[in-house]
This record gives structure tokens, sequence and C-alpha cells, in this order.
């Protein structure tokens, strides 16, 4: 990849480097010029390099460290400096030590990144050549100005039981929405733009989860092949808003991503959705011990990786991608725990997930549950009221799945609930039970530890897999356009494509898919937990087979908008609109067992289940009945309102199946409220069904009915 590197610089000149202080890292303007501090605790040397237009390299030594921490006071560089950094000292790879004064650095604590990585040998740390060529620049940027102060987040922040996130990419929801212009498709502008937030509001969901959008670098390899890594998931720039989505940056202004990723969280929040960042502090784009040195490796290669004991030319690796950000210390804990607080309080998001967390949490190899990194967001008053999801797992060693593990304060993508969902509405054998445990919140994984049904975040798709659509388009990957002759991605995909192989003009099976995505959507919704929807689903969008489109940056992984599935997105709103009205749905404690009145299971027969039938292969149908009177809501005057009783009927058999209406709560009827069926929603003065007579379920669909309660207060 290549790109002119356009520099600009220093207002004016830069004077005689001064004290500085090393504290706070980063650069950070103040009246007269800019304070510089970077960690190195092996250099025996710091130069801060600045740029001017031309491209012209002005070198400044920062003489003064303190604790590993190089700094200096650099009057006449302001906002809008580009800068990086080169470390002197020993080179012994054999040892873990890779500085190279060849090797022009960016600065870890950077708030902006302008530029591309031109990929060359200048980038390997063992190559001679200098690498300014082939580095971006770091940009000064001034988060103490005017109009720029701290963007704390909003204080209606909603609690989990009320939350239903939106799983998106900043370019693939706006690159071809005709309502957005063109020039703000793909960046943040283009995602607060009215046509975008209006679409996210009228849907119903609350908060929206962007994948990384921290400054990242597209692996060599992918370039080479004309790809990229579009996901984000190799950062670079841990404070840096990835400049590749801005509009600002697009139109010239060099670290103009910082105020637009701002202002694009404002937006959003007035619009009343939450802002969710996943981020990837688990590895660095820098790669294993054959990538290019961008950053970390060349400034302190021990104090940010974890090194291989018996190699410390190699890393331990546990995220797949050649090396493991070092959680054991402290400098590095110090540099997640400040961009977590940055992102937070300047940036003013409502939380993280965290990609591959279990790898924060090694010590010693091993998962801890009382890792210093989860001790440190425990006590810290900005970072523990946040949103805290984490994706429980990473890999390459024994306890690298650990689904259920991580400490209070913390919720999960809770992978057992994907494939639980998955694998019954594909009929397969024996899923009545473990179902029935997913959609009461899955207290096998959370009860022991105390934590509720809302520390399960439950999703059927997601970015790392099929969409909605291709889970009932396709039963293998068709990943060719990738590069990797289709050998990467999982094959354990759970998907069933309904009789033919990707799309059809058969309407018979286009009519089961359809059913097939409405009973999916429907058991996500109507599941204790924290539904999580991937963004588009709701369009039905494809990626025509790709389970792994990573690196595709184009219509496979783009919203087609002009091929929406109507009838779809209309059944998706009003799934939504139903969850919001019911608190039965949104509970806050597991229920207290089989033999409680507020929860019940019976059989097709309209009998209590018994042992049998619930360890029975065949067993594919269940109801559950819910009782309303626990599950109280509060009114906006502050009173508490008992919700209506429901039962929920799920049927898996491929055939219609008559189900009798069991004799729960003490009710002689129940109302209809939808049948995935069909569709379709049923009016308000829809027959009613009595208790005790069989009501019949269309083929692999799910239902709702209720009993409606006063809503007095209690």
């Amino acid at each position: 990849m290549t790109s002119d590197l356009p520099d600009s610089v220093p207002h004016t000149a830069p004077g005689a480097v001064l004290p500085g202080d090393p504290f706070p890292l980063g650069a950070t303007p103040r009246d007269g010029g800019t304070n510089f501090a970077v960690v190195s605790e092996v250099a025996d040397g710091m130069t801060l390099c600045l740029f001017a237009d031309d491209g012209t390299e002005t070198q400044v030594a920062l003489a003064d460290s303190d604790a590993g921490v190089w700094h200096g006071f650099v009057p006449g560089v302001h906002a809008g400096a580009r800068y990086g950094f080169r470390a002197t000292g020993e080179y012994a790879p054999a040892r873990g030590i890779r500085t190279n004064s060849a090797k022009l650095l960016l600065d870890p604590y950077a708030r902006a990144i302008h530029g591309d990585v031109r990929f060359g040998p200048e980038l390997h740390d063992d190559d001679p050549s200098d690498s300014a060529a082939s580095v971006p620049r770091s940009v000064v940027v001034d988060v103490g100005e005017p109009g720029f102060g701290p963007l704390t987040p909003r204080p209606w922040r909603r609690s989990y039981a009320d939350t239903i996130i939106y799983e998106a990419h900043v370019k693939g929801i706006t690159a071809l929405h005709p309502a957005v212009p063109a020039e703000l498709r793909g960046t943040y502008a283009g995602l607060a733009h009215d046509a975008v937030l209006d679409h996210l509001v009228d849907l119903g969901v609350t908060a929206v989860e962007l994948l990384p959008v921290q400054h990242s670098v597209p692996e060599r390899v992918l370039v080479e092949r004309g790809l990229t890594n579009y996901w984000g998931y190799n950062p670079i720039g841990y404070f840096a808003p990835d400049a590749a989505y801005s509009a600002a940056v697009r139109a010239g202004d060099a670290g103009g991503q910082v105020a637009e990723f701002r202002t694009m969280v404002e937006r959003m929040h007035d619009a009343g959705l939450e802002v969710i960042l996943d981020v990837v502090f688990n590895h660095t784009a820098e790669g294993d011990h054959t990538g290019p040195t961008l950053c970390h490796r060349g400034l302190d290669n021990p104090t940010y990786y974890r090194l291989d004991p018996r190699d410390p030319r190699r890393y331990v690796d546990t995220t797949g991608t050649g090396n493991s950000l070092n959680a054991g210390s402290l400098r590095c804990l110090q540099m997640v725990m400040d961009s977590l607080r940055y992102w937070l309080g300047h940036m003013g998001v409502d939380g993280f997930r965290f990609d591959l967390a279990s790898t924060l949490a090694r010590e010693d190899g091993h998962f801890d549950p009382r890792a210093a990194f989860f001790e440190m967001v425990a006590q810290d008053p900005l970072v523990a009221p946040a949103k805290l999801i984490a994706e429980p797992w990473d890999v390459g060693q024994s306890d690298s799945y650990g689904v259920g593990r991580f400490p209070p304060g913390w919720v999960e993508w809770n992978g057992r609930y994907r494939d639980t969902v998955r694998d019954f509405w594909r009929s397969r054998d024996g899923m009545a039970g473990e179902l029935a445990t997913r959609l009461t919140g899955s207290s096998d994984l959370y009860g022991e530890s105390r934590r509720g049904p809302t520390a399960s975040v439950n999703f059927v798709t997601a970015h790392d897999g099929f969409t909605l659509r291709d889970l009932v388009t396709y039963d293998r990957k068709h990943n060719v356009a990738n590069g990797d002759d289709n050998g990467d991605g999982t094959d354990d995909n759970r998907s069933w494509n309904c009789g033919v192989e990707g799309p059809t003009d058969d309407p018979d099976v286009n009519a089961l898919r359809a059913r097939q995505s409405r009973a999916l959507l429907a058991t996500l919704l109507c599941s204790f937990g924290v539904p999580m929807l991937l963004g588009g689903d709701e369009l039905g969008r494809t990626q025509r087979g790709n389970n792994n489109a990573y690196c595709q940056d184009n219509e496979i992984s783009w919203f087609d908008w002009d091929h929406v599935d109507h009838d779809l997105l209309a059944f998706t709103r009003r799934l939504i609109a139903f969850r919001h009205a019911h608190p039965v749905f949104r509970r806050r404690r597991f229920l207290a067992g089989m033999e409680a009145s507020e929860l019940a299971w019976f059989g097709t027969d309209g009998r209590a289940m018994t042992g049998a039938e619930w360890v029975d292969p065949a067993t594919r149908s269940v109801t559950m009945f819910l009782d309303g009177a626990d599950a109280p809501d509060r009114a906006r005057d502050g009173r508490l309102l008992v919700d209506d009783d429901f039962i929920v009927v799920v049927n898996a058999w491929w055939e219609p199946l008559a189900v009798v209406l069991p004799a729960a709560g003490g009710h002689d009827a129940w109302l209809p409220v939808f049948d995935t069926t069909t569709g379709e929603f049923a009016p308000a003065d829809a027959p009613t069904a009595a208790t005790g007579d069989p009501v019949t379920m269309g083929p692999r669909s799910l239902a709702v009915l209720r009993a409606p309660r006063s809503r007095h207060p209690v």
C-alpha cells in the first residue's frame, strides 16, 4: 500500500527542548508549545522527530528520563504538528530487545494518526534503512482546547436489562446508503446522518456496538492480495480514531477525525443511542517477530508484548495474530486503562466490547478471574460503571474457552446461546432442555457467580460468521474471495440451507428460509439476557456465503439498501417494540426453578414436562409459561406496574403440530400476540384460544400468547 504523506507542522519552528513532565504520556499542548512523554525502559536515548510540510525531519533529543519515561517540552509546537520517535539503545533480539534508531515510531498515545503504512524491508527491525517514508505520522491534538473538554457519557445510561445492542461497522452501514451524501459515506459523519440515525431509532435498538475504530493497519499479506483488514482487528493506535472513517481527513483536515468522532457520539446520544466500542487490547498490528516495526516493538518490546521465555525473539501468541499484549506489565496495563478512560471521558462513549478478552486476564499463562486487569477496572471510578462486554475466549490454550468465568461487573458474549439456538432450529436431536436454559438466561453459566440473566449477551449471528440470511441459505462457507483457497473461517456453522445451497427461485425454499429467520429472531428477542442483533440482519443482508469477511471492503460486507427485505424489517421492528413493552422478557434475576409458579414448562399435551420428555432426543417442542406479576416495570410517575402473563411455544418439528394450551396462571383463555409461521402480529380484537384447546403450530415456528393482567400499581 502506498500513500503520499502530506506533512505539516510546527506552526513555528521548534525551539530548544526544555525540561518537561513525565505525565501525562503522549503529546500535550500547553501555552507556548507541547509536552512530549513516551515510555521506554530499555532505550538509552529518545529522539522526537518533527515533520514539516515538505517532509523535512527535525530531530529533538529528549534528554530527561524518569522511571522509564522520556520527556521534554518543545516550544513552538502546537496542535496539528506531526511527529514520531526514534529510540536508541541495544539491539538484542535474543533477549527480546529491539531498539533501532533507523525506525521511525508512532507514539502509543497519539490522539490522531495521519497517513498509511507503506510495506517494505525497512519496516523490519533488523533492516538498517530509515523507515520514515514508510510509517504514518502521529498528530498533536489539543483535547483541552475550548469546545473539546471532557465529553462524559449521558446520565440516562440504560441498564443491561433494557439494552438491545446493534453490532455495526462504520463504513458497512453507510457506504451504499442512498440518503447519505457521497462525501460522508463510510465515515463517522455518515453514521451520524439523520437517515442512519432514523433507521436505528425506528428499529428500536438502544446501543450501537461499533467494530474497531481505533487506528489500525492491514496485514502485509492482505495488501499484497489487493485486500485490507476491513474489520479493523489489527490496531496500532489505541487513542486515535481511525482516519479511514473520517470525512474531515478526506477533505484535508489531518487530525479532524477526533472532533468528527466526538460529534458522531453526541449525535447518537441525542438520538437516545449509547455507543459501545469493540476494542482490541489483546494484540497489535506489529504481528509476529517477522512483522513490521511501527510503534511498541521498537520502543520497548518486553514492556508491551509477552515474550516466549524459551526464545525471547518470539512472542507468546494467544490471539492467532502473532503477538499478545503483556497484561502482566504495569506500563502496558497503564496504557490500556488510560485508553479506556480517554474514550469514556474525552470521546464520550458508553462502554466497550473486549475482543479475545481472556488474553488480558492471563497471568503465568492461565486465565485468572482476579487478574490485575480486572482489579484495575473494578476500582476505576470512570471505567467500572461503563458497559463492559467480554468476548470470553482466546486461542491456543487449554483454558481458552471460558464462557461464564468473568467477574462481577462484566457481561459476556454467550457462545453457548448462539450454538444452542442454531442447533434447535435446524432440528438437531436433544436440544429442548438446553434451549430452555438459554431462553431463561443461562443460569448454568452465570448463576454460580451470582450474576443475573443480563450477564449473558445473547446473539445468533455476529460479524464473525454467517449473517442471518446466510445462516438459512448456506450449509458451507464460500470464502474463496479471501484468497486462502476457502481454508479460512470456521466449518462449524451450525447452519441449514433449507434444501438448496445458495440463492434460489424456489418459492417453497424461500418461504421456509423466511420462517426460519423469523423464528431465530423471535427466540433472540424473547430470551432473558441482553440481545445483540447483527447490523443488517433486519434488512436481509447477505455476504454471499462468506463467513469470514474480515478482508472484504466491498459489496460483500456493505449494507445493500436498494434490496431490503421490507417484511423482515417490519417484523423485526415489531419484535423489538414487543420486548420493550414487556418487562417479563427483560428480567434482572433468574427464576427460582422448575417448580416455581413464575415459570413453568409444558409438553404438547398441555401437561407439565416430565424428566423423560426433557431428555428424549425427539422432543422438539416445549411451551414456556411466564408470570407477569413477578416482572414489575416502572411507570413514568415512579410506580411499579405488573406485566401480562405469557406463554411461548416453540416447535422445531418440520410439520404442523397440535399443542394444547396449558392451564397456567389460572387463565381460561389466551390472546395470540404473534406467530413466526406468518410473521403476523395479531390485531387487538383477535379471538381468544381457550385453555385446554389445541392450537396448530406451523412447522418450525414460535408463537407467543398472552393473558392480560390489569396494569395496576403494586
